[in-house]
């Protein structure tokens, strides 16, 4: 509230000869504003919207009524890429032979090839890419991979895990070109 300090004088005179009076001195007190100041604070931050959470749209697979046929791809429009260490990319195209005689290296160079050509003698509703990282593959890798997948607008994509026999090709694969 605002004050006014009225001491120092008694009753005013007019004419000539008689003094003018002080200025009177005003003190404003800010307490009540400090308290208008905490509430309007206080009802900004309980009216504000906080940052709503961001994330990553998936699409699942539909369910089907049996549970063996839930995730079947047709071998044909299959691509798996494996991540090895030292930036190894290595590939196969449907099912993995048992000789190994389809397992094939590149880098990650010539891998975008790779998928061009797999998705253009694909049926769209076929192709798949299956990713899988070895146990030495990095996360940049892993993530140039996922890239790849995009700039190529590869629709469906997995990653999985490796099996040993895919180990022990990439390992096979990486002593014969001296990889260590």
């Amino acid at each position: 509230m605002a004050e006014m300090d009225t001491s120092g004088g008694g009753k005013h005179k007019k004419g000539p000869g008689v003094k003018k009076g002080k200025k009177l001195s005003t003190r404003i007190d800010l307490t009540p504003m400090v308290d208008l100041g905490f509430l309007l604070i206080t009802f900004f931050i309980f009216t504000t919207t906080m940052s709503q959470p961001t994330a990553m749209k998936l699409f699942l697979p539909k369910d089907t009524e049996k549970p063996e046929e839930q995730n079947k791809i047709k071998a044909s429009g299959a691509l798996t890429i494996m991540l090895g260490k030292g930036d190894g990319v290595y590939y196969y195209e449907g099912e993995l032979l048992p000789d190994g005689s389809n397992f094939k290296g590149s880098n990650f160079k010539d891998i975008r090839r790779e998928i061009i050509d797999k998705k253009k003698s694909t049926n769209p509703q076929d192709f798949v890419v299956v990713i899988k990282p070895g146990p030495e593959a990095t996360y940049k890798n892993t993530v140039d991979i996922l890239d790849e997948m995009t700039i190529n607008d590869v629709k469906r994509y997995a990653m999985v895990d490796i099996f040993d026999q895919e180990i022990q090709l990439m390992k096979a694969t990486e002593a014969s070109q001296g990889i260590k």
